[in-house]
């Protein structure tokens, strides 16, 4: 009997299960505020799960990323691609900081008495709070959610191990594997973190907690529109010197359409191959841009990551600097490009992003349990931009003739 309900939960997609969630807590948190204090601990569990894998999956990731990562030939053939990528995922991310200063969102959090919310006093400050937390001790950053240090130690460890065997690359490349599935795993208990989110922050603060969300996902997903209709579209023209319309409405109807349902990467991948092949791209190209893009290419997950971290400072009432500004797009879209391939993997690099302005992981994975909840529109959103991009920047790249009338 058990065995069949855990069966069908599993099979029953997530975006369902979270809007029941959501459905759920609000219904509770109006209708039985008795309930909270019960159903706050599936919400505090969830928060905790997160917190606790969060630091291991930014080091894992970084360091297999670099340590396993090979440079041949292949790679070199897609420099430009690699290059737009890379453009495009920091152009997204500034789009994002730009657009969180123009319509700032504040959050419903818990900040404990003893937060200190003073903020830096100069530029010296910033940068040397920024250089003693890269030094910082691994095993001490990692227990205490250091993601700067985290962060420093992941990349140093991985550019020393760059020359080990392939059995040993083969373990850390098992280790990746490994802890994405746990990072599965806790996800999947997303519906009930966010009911148990959702139902005690409508008992306390009442439905206009909702009403906030919906001002922070209207941000969001706004400035990913932003970037598919108006960033993607300009790096075409430099690039082409033609309309980019044409194109970019071929990838969005054949490419983002299916990301937006199946809100993963990765399972877009072979859509679109298929369409590079339909449009005529040179097949050495996409053959390995296209899986490649599904890896680094994450405009979604960089607006996500900036949007989340500076609505965290906004309701911290924290002043930020231009050279803070400039560091979080850079920050941002660095770490977009270690995005975990699960459904909700950009929401775990946030604290990454709140720690460059001293943000307590406390504090940090409150902010990402009110990513979950909006994760619904938000990731669905995140990844058609993501995916379609893959196609449109190596059909740009391609030395054959695109061809548009096959589609």
């Amino acid at each position: 009997m058990l065995s069949s309900v855990i069966t069908r939960y599993k099979s029953t997609n997530l975006i369902v299960q979270i809007l029941i969630g959501i459905i759920l807590g609000v219904i509770v948190g109006i209708f039985v505020p008795s309930l909270v204090d019960f159903t706050s601990l599936l919400g505090n569990f969830f928060i905790g799960a997160l917190k606790a894998i969060a630091p291991i999956l930014v080091f894992i990731l970084v360091l297999s990323a670099i340590s396993t990562r090979e440079y041949g030939d292949g790679t070199k053939k897609i420099k430009k691609v690699i290059i737009l990528y890379l453009i495009g995922t920091f152009l997204a991310s500034v789009c994002a900081v730009i657009a969180s200063f123009l319509f700032p969102t504040k959050l419903i959090l818990e900040i404990p008495q003893n937060t200190d919310l003073i903020p830096p006093s100069s530029v010296i400050k910033v940068f040397q709070d920024l250089l003693f937390s890269m030094v910082e001790n691994p095993v001490k950053a990692l227990a205490n959610g250091n993601y700067i240090g985290i962060l420093t130690w992941a990349i140093a460890a991985g550019i020393a191990l760059k020359t080990c065997s392939k059995e040993v690359k083969r373990v850390f490349i098992d280790i990746n594997e490994g802890t994405i599935k746990i990072v599965a795993f806790i996800v999947r208990l997303a519906p009930f973190g966010i009911f148990g989110l959702v139902s005690s922050n409508i008992a306390r603060t009442g439905i206009e907690t909702m009403a906030n969300y919906a001002m922070l996902l209207v941000v969001l997903v706004g400035t990913m529109l932003f970037v598919t209709f108006v960033i993607n579209p300009l790096i075409v023209f430099v690039v082409t010197k033609k309309n980019p319309y044409p194109l970019v409405w071929v990838c969005l109807k054949h490419s983002a359409i299916y990301a937006f349902f199946t809100r993963s990467s990765a399972a877009n991948i072979p859509v679109n191959m298929a369409l590079c092949s339909k449009i005529n791209v040179d097949k050495e190209l996409y053959g390995v841009s296209i899986p490649l893009g599904a890896t680094i290419n994450m405009a979604g997950a960089a607006v996500t990551i900036a949007i989340l971290a500076l609505s965290a400072v906004h309701t911290l009432g924290i002043n930020v600097s231009f050279t803070q500004a400039l560091l979080l797009s850079f920050l941002a879209a660095f770490a977009a490009c270690g995005a975990s391939g699960v459904a909700g993997g950009s929401l775990l690099l946030v604290p990454l992003a709140c720690s460059l302005f001293g943000i307590s992981d406390d504090i940090a994975m409150q902010v990402v349990g009110v990513g979950f909840i909006i994760g619904v529109i938000q990731d669905s959103v995140e990844t058609a931009l993501n995916s379609s991009t893959d196609v449109l920047f190596s059909a740009i790249c391609s030395d054959t003739q695109i061809d548009l009338s096959r589609v």
